[in-house]
């Protein structure tokens, strides 16, 4: 018996233990999503100090309204075909004018570059007195308008801005709890609602957007142009549509892991093994655009999503729908990506990049960004420091 009564108490012990063990195991799943719940908020949000940096703007224009007021027509520059022109849709002033800086600090005929700089309303007057009151010369030609300037993206045309109608839609991607807005962690990151964003899709309408262009340059605001990249503009497209960098290697990167094969629409049309390329530097030919209709065909593909059967979310997969078989690959050189979380990105490969991207949730403007890349970013803020700085101090007394 009392053999009997030492073996039930290390079972009972046993037991407790194995309950323990699962508790504290769900207890630990249950961190690790709210951890990547609130890395992804911290990496798509924007900072207060950059918010502060709006609002200092809007009070420099409000200080000087006779500098922000537009006499006649817009220069013909801004629709000259023979020029060239570069698209950047953004609601994060410095990121912008990063990327404007930057292209015009390497471009060797600056006169001869035109950045068409896209905003929402929020952010288009403190955008408006960046570029004014800080240009980066008195040559290179900046536009910058909101969405809303473009009358025909509305509800009735833009399949993503129908949806945004849907109650499902807006449970999905506006859930205000943690514990529902976590349960699906391996989506977690399709869950935000900045992918339907308006600015995230006019990618799709720059042929509309601009009908006098025949070539333009989609740069994403999350790069770094270190080199003049004019010689784009001369590349044969060999009729393709898009040029941008492949990103796949071995298994990784193909069509598979961005759609659902599984879908007999998906199965039919595209080959899983094709190989996948990047968003953030993508050369345009409008002209082939509005030949293949390639508008018409993500209208097609984006409706057809509407239930998220397709693919999750984000722009990369209709993307790759889009333009299937009119995409033509540049060498990697042009466009770096990574610096957003790859850690081991030499500089070697950095250096000898056209383009960097960082890509990822380790922003450059973010302090979770990753130091050893920050110096690339800043280098073209440094004369804008004493505004920022100020900004960054405001923050620090108010907290």
């Amino acid at each position: 018996m009392a053999e009997a009564r030492a073996y039930f108490d290390n079972q009972l012990r046993a037991q407790k233990l194995n309950d323990t063990i699962s508790s504290v195991t769900d207890q630990l799943a249950k961190a690790k999503k709210q951890g990547s719940f609130a890395s992804l908020m911290a990496a798509k949000s924007i900072p207060k100090s950059l918010h502060c940096l709006s609002t200092r703007l809007m009070e420099e224009r409000i200080s000087n309204p006779s500098k922000f007021v537009d006499y006649g027509d817009p220069p013909p520059e801004l629709e000259d075909p023979e020029l060239y022109h570069y698209a950047i849709f953004s609601d994060n002033v410095l990121a912008a004018s990063v990327v404007v800086n930057s292209a015009v600090a390497n471009a060797r005929e600056p006169e001869k570059h035109v950045f068409h700089v896209v905003t929402d309303k929020m952010n288009f007057w403190a955008m408006k007195a960046w570029f004014t009151l800080r240009p980066p010369n008195n040559v290179t030609h900046i536009e910058v308008k909101t969405v809303e300037d473009y009358t025909f993206l509305n509800s009735s045309y833009v399949p993503v801005l129908k949806q945004l109608k849907s109650a499902d839609l807006l449970k999905f991607y506006f859930e205000n709890q943690m514990e529902n807005a976590t349960k699906d962690a391996r989506n977690m990151k399709f869950r935000n609602p900045k992918y339907l964003s308006m600015l995230n899709h006019l990618r799709f309408y720059l042929a509309q957007m601009y009908p006098n262009l025949h070539r333009i340059l989609f740069l994403d605001d999350d790069i770094v142009v270190q080199k003049d990249l004019t010689a784009l503009w001369e590349i044969d497209m060999d009729g393709k549509v898009n040029a941008a960098v492949e990103t796949c290697f071995g298994s990784f990167h193909r069509y598979s892991q961005y759609m659902n094969f599984s879908h007999p629409l998906v199965k039919e049309r595209f080959d899983p093994k094709a190989c996948a390329w990047a968003y953030g530097m993508n050369l345009f030919d409008l002209d082939a655009w509005r030949k293949e209709k390639c508008t018409e065909e993500y209208h097609y593909w984006q409706t057809q999503n509407e239930n998220r059967l397709l693919w999750k979310l984000g722009t990369l997969p209709p993307g790759l729908m889009t333009f299937y078989k009119t995409t033509k690959p540049l060498d990697k050189s042009w466009h770096v990506l990574g610096l957003g979380y790859n850690p081991n990105i030499s500089h070697e490969k950095i250096k000898s990049a056209a383009v960097i991207h960082y890509n990822g949730n380790m922003k450059p403007w973010l302090d979770l960004g990753m130091k050893k890349y920050k110096k690339y970013w800043t280098k073209y803020i440094d004369s804008d420091m004493e505004l920022i700085r100020a900004c960054n101090i405001i923050m620090k007394r108010k907290q």
